[in-house]
């Protein structure tokens, strides 16, 4: 890199070019009159949406929740079973998000390979995490949890 022309508006025409490359490929990396940031409509990129897709997005079905277990992004409109499912003895596996995906928006018991159990409501699940809505004994409680934390886990 060519440190000669710090502080002049445009760097090296090389540096121009990775610039636009990568401006085209993930969004940053823009050289010229446009600048990198700013509000929106006045140049510069489009504002980042917050964390996690509270519209949708991946780990999100089209189809929405299943009737009477609440809807939106919000918690269940009602408590989870009253009863404590057994947890089946598995193998030490990780647990895949495709696997949990299928629980998104079902009552789900879940079991932590720190001993915790208690019921969920997954509303997102991303490559790593998951997130959703953990019941307290009398309320939802808005819960993350890192898919390397849980043993195992239950759909209803």
């Amino acid at each position: 890199m060519n440190h000669s022309n710090f502080g002049r508006p445009y760097p090296h025409p090389d540096e121009r070019q990775w610039g636009d490359f990568l401006q085209g490929i993930f969004g940053f990396g823009h050289w010229g009159n446009q600048p990198p940031f700013g509000p929106p409509g006045q140049g510069g990129r489009p504002p980042s949406p917050p964390f996690g897709p509270p519209g949708g997005g991946p780990g999100r079905p089209p189809f929405g929740p299943p009737p009477g277990q609440g809807g939106g992004d919000g918690p269940p409109s009602s408590p989870p079973p009253s009863f404590t499912p057994t947890q089946k003895q598995a193998g030490v596996y990780a647990v895949d998000p495709g696997g949990i995906r299928g629980c998104l928006y079902r009552y789900t018991y879940v079991w932590l390979n720190n001993r915790q159990q208690f019921w969920y409501y997954p509303t997102f699940v991303g490559r790593t995490s998951i997130a959703g809505y953990r019941w307290m004994g009398f309320y939802w409680a808005y819960f993350g949890i890192d898919l390397k934390r849980i043993d195992s886990f239950q759909c209803f």
